[in-house]
């Protein structure tokens, strides 16, 4: 969950944002040294009195300027691939779930189950007990077992939406008649919030995101009790 005055990223919930908080800390370090070794090279030319002139024309330095930046962005393009296949491998889902985005809400659809969807609505201001978050709170929330592969199936209604949930390393468009997917696993049980990402119109601002991840005994518990109200 985001704080007031938050610099950094939200804890990792899942695997997957394990892993871009790594590429994300790596990426830093590798700028962070460039910007060191281009600030030391500006303040020695602007202090130094004296010059060479083999400087201006020399090809050992037209070799390390071109070999140093190949081998740097070589150190940032493998973790990054590696990364963005990773987030398209799907291997064996324990459950599917279906989000459909409308103008403005989110439907949920179970597809492992005959008849367990239902609609998700933000909590007005008004309607808010203690305790609970402005603009990020919906009547019904997406509930998943804990450490289960969830593959999420997204799509929507009207016009472009955006499936996004920060702390599970998920962004995923909602694109009318095209169906996208993204897969997750909650490492932990816990409430987990998200807003719609794409700009959608007047009420974009009002279209949250909870996935609550509990035990499969919970989960089972609540799949029965919402399959006896369907």
């Amino acid at each position: 969950m985001a704080h007031p005055a938050q610099v950094g990223f939200q804890d990792a919930t899942s695997p997957l944002m394990e892993e871009l908080l790594y590429f994300h800390d790596h990426a830093l370090m590798i700028v962070f040294l460039i910007s060191v070794m281009v600030l030391y090279i500006i303040v020695c030319m602007i202090t130094t009195n004296l010059s060479d002139k083999l400087i201006l024309d020399s090809q050992e330095i037209e070799t390390i300027w071109t070999v140093l930046p190949a081998i740097t962005l070589i150190l940032i393009a493998l973790p990054s691939l590696r990364i963005l296949y990773l987030m398209d491998e799907i291997n064996d889902p324990h459950l599917t779930i279906k989000a459909m985005g409308h103008q403005w809400y989110w439907s949920y659809e179970y597809t492992d189950y005959e008849d367990l969807g239902f609609d998700s609505y933000m909590i007005p201001t008004q309607d808010l007990t203690p305790g609970q978050f402005r603009l990020l709170e919906a009547d019904h929330r997406m509930v998943i077992p804990v450490e289960s592969p969830i593959r999420v199936l997204i799509s929507a209604e009207d016009v472009l939406h955006s499936w996004a949930v920060p702390t599970l390393g998920i962004k995923m468009d909602a694109v009318p008649g095209r169906l996208n997917q993204t897969a997750f696993i909650a490492a932990r049980p816990g409430v987990f919030y998200g807003q719609c990402s794409e700009i959608c119109g007047a009420n974009h601002s009002f279209m949250p995101i909870v996935i609550e991840a509990v035990p499969l005994n919970h989960f089972e518990s609540w799949t029965a009790l919402m399959l006896e109200e369907a």
